[in-house]
Formats: C-alpha cells, sequence, structure tokens
C-alpha cells in the first residue's frame, strides 16, 4: 500500500485520534444526555466530533454528521463531495460499556459512498477502502508503515452456514423471510450478533455473508462501511427502491437496507418481502 493522500490520510488521523480521546472518556465515570430525538449523547460524542472536525476541514471539504448542525438540502445539493461523519457509532454500546463502538468517516461523492474509515477504539483497529484503492486493515500503530497494512481481497465465497449478522436472536416479519430465502437457496444459517458499524469488519473480511437492517437509521451510520465492502464487491441495497443506497439525500434517514455478501443475489434474498 502506498501512502494515502492528505484528504484519505487526514480522517485516519481524525479517526485514530478520535479514538484515543474517546477511550480516555470511557474509562471514567462518565454521564449522559438525551437528545432531543431521544438518543443520547455523552462528552466522548463531542470530544470526538470536535477532533475530527479540526482534521477534515483542513481538507476544504464540506461536513455532515450526527453531532454537527446540518446544513440545508438547498445548500448540500450543490455539494459534489462532503465528508459524513459518526464520531461514536453505538453510543449505547459505549454507555453499556461492551466495546461495540466505533469512529466512522465516509467520503461522499456525487450520491455515492466513495472512501470509508471505521476505526475500533477499544481493539485499535481500522478498516478503511473504497473502489479506487481496495480495502485495508490494520493497527493504529501502523498507520505511517502502509506496507504493514493488510488487503482485504475480494469476497469469492460464502461462509458455510452462511452468516448473518442481527441485533436479534429470533426473527420475524421480513426477517424471517429473508432468513427463509437464504436458507432455501444455501442451507444452514449462523446467527451473529454485533453492535454499530463495527459489523462492517466481520462483512469486509468475509466472516459474515448478511446484514439486514430493517429499521431507521441516519446515513452517516452506514455509508463508510458502504463505501469499505464496496471495494471488496460487496453492496449495500435499498429494500425500498430495490438499488444501491445513495446518499446526501433531502432526508438523511437511509431506508431499510440489506448489506450482502457478492456471491449472494440481492433479488432472491427478498422474495415475499413486502
Amino acid at each position: 500500500m502506498n501512502k494515502l493522500d492528505f484528504k484519505y490520510h487526514s480522517a485516519v488521523i481524525a479517526a485514530i485520534e478520535a479514538s484515543k480521546a474517546i477511550m480516555k472518556i470511557y474509562a471514567t465515570d462518565f454521564s449522559t444526555s438525551i437528545k432531543g430525538d431521544g438518543s443520547p449523547v455523552t462528552l466522548a460524542d463531542l470530544t470526538s466530533s470536535e477532533i475530527i472536525a479540526h482534521h477534515l476541514e483542513r481538507t476544504s471539504i464540506p461536513i455532515t454528521g450526527e453531532e454537527r448542525l446540518k446544513e440545508s438540502y438547498a445548500v448540500r445539493k450543490e455539494w459534489e463531495e462532503c465528508w459524513c461523519v459518526d464520531p461514536l457509532d453505538g453510543t449505547k454500546e459505549f454507555v453499556r460499556k461492551n466495546g461495540e463502538f466505533v469512529v466512522s468517516i465516509g467520503l461522499i461523492k456525487d450520491q455515492q459512498p466513495f472512501f470509508g474509515v471505521i476505526a475500533s477504539p477499544v481493539s485499535q483497529r481500522i478498516i478503511v477502502g473504497g473502489e479506487e484503492m481496495g480495502a485495508y486493515i490494520f493497527s493504529f500503530d501502523e498507520l505511517e508503515s502502509p506496507e504493514k497494512w493488510k488487503k482485504l481481497p475480494a469476497i469469492s465465497t460464502l461462509n458455510n452456514p452462511v452468516v448473518v449478522i442481527s441485533s436479534r436472536s429470533h426473527y420475524s416479519g421480513n426477517l424471517l423471510t429473508i432468513i427463509q430465502n437464504i436458507e432455501t437457496q444455501h442451507g444452514e444459517v449462523a446467527s451473529a450478533r454485533m453492535g454499530s458499524a463495527l459489523k462492517f469488519f466481520d462483512l469486509v473480511q468475509g466472516k459474515a455473508d448478511v446484514y439486514p437492517r430493517l429499521a431507521p437509521t441516519m446515513e452517516w451510520d452506514i455509508v463508510a462501511g458502504h463505501a469499505i465492502y464496496k471495494a471488496v464487491g460487496g453492496e449495500v441495497f435499498s429494500l425500498e427502491t430495490k438499488e444501491p443506497l445513495v446518499y446526501n439525500k433531502e432526508s438523511l434517514f437511509n431506508s431499510f437496507f440489506i448489506a450482502i455478501n457478492s456471491q449472494l443475489v440481492f433479488s432472491d434474498l427478498i422474495d415475499g418481502v413486502d
């Protein structure tokens, strides 16, 4: 791996420095506040957001994200590219102290997921990538030694049994239909549970094959993972449009979606889903 160009390097440094600050707060008896939408926020969310902004503002690319004031769509629709940031994806997991949280930074270009960085503060591991550069995984202390980064190969097989990442251990409704479709075509299904965009560590390494999300999410929850997953041949499809998710939309909410291994056929998985 050659050294990253300035804007990508800025994003990776931002994710690592934010992760280190998050872990310092994680070790304290921090307090939690509730935002207007009912979601929790901590000093770690806000500190991480400030650190990331400090680095990304140097790239002169506009930024949107969970803890930032959102520009109107009239302004955003003129952006050819923008950063989309979740400074602490998995705040509920952070509060529970179960370790399942990440820093997530994505670059959107012409509404497409172009580049992504996901850092795990607890494991001090990071995945980075996009279709132009491929995908890589490395430890925080290997940032300035790209020759040590592990390039992730294009996904060419399915796990046996097929591994589905879900927040539930019991399937129902449309999720049950998706699982039954997988079982019909590929046999036994194994279930994995994991919080936040940490799921993409398993997806991009081929340790999991399917991630259905049939609950509300925002663009910053998924865009970085989407960009990295595309780099190894995966895709994230909207269950509403039946097309890959797009970003920097008028509404920053995502439709329900399913991320799938390239060895699966999206239309087969959603047969019977309403």
